[in-house]
Parts: structure tokens; sequence; C-alpha cells
């Protein structure tokens, strides 16, 4: 199967209550993950801050749209994929 680059941005609405679960699914598919940036989008926020994450991923199509479904399947997460390579 053929393998492409591309991101994966993700916004967690409640990072302190939504982080576990996307872990979870990052180390499902730690596979395909090659690098992650994660920061608070509010820098003076403590509690139910929202996040953002940018995953650079290299895998099979279906692998990535996998990873990318999932995510969004999760309450509070909202996952947004772009396959760069043909």
């Amino acid at each position: 199967m053929k393998k492409h680059l591309g991101t994966i941005t993700i916004l967690l609405k409640d990072r302190q209550n939504y982080a576990v679960k996307t872990q979870e699914l990052f180390t499902e598919y730690g596979h395909i993950i090659l690098g992650r940036m994660g920061i608070n989008v509010s820098r003076t926020c403590v509690k139910n801050c929202t996040g953002l994450i940018s995953l650079v991923v290299e895998g099979t199509a279906k692998d990535i749209s996998d990873l990318s479904r999932k995510l969004n399947k999760l309450y509070g997460v909202v996952a947004k994929k772009t396959i760069i390579t043909d």
C-alpha cells in the first residue's frame, strides 16, 4: 500500500477532560505519527482550557482517515486531516 505524508490538526475544546482519550488514540496509531506539537490556545488558562494539537503523519490514506475519523467521534474534539502527497 502506498504511504502518504499528511497532517491532522486537532482542537480539544476542554484539554483536561479530553486529553486521555485523545492520547489513547495517539498510542494506537503511533506507527503513523512522525511528530506532534501541542499548545494551549489561551496562555493564561488554568482550567477547562482549549488545546490545539498538530500531528505530522505518514501512512496509508486509510490509516490517516481512520485516525481522523476516530478523533472526530470523541466528544469535545474536532480533527481535520490534510494528505499532502499523492
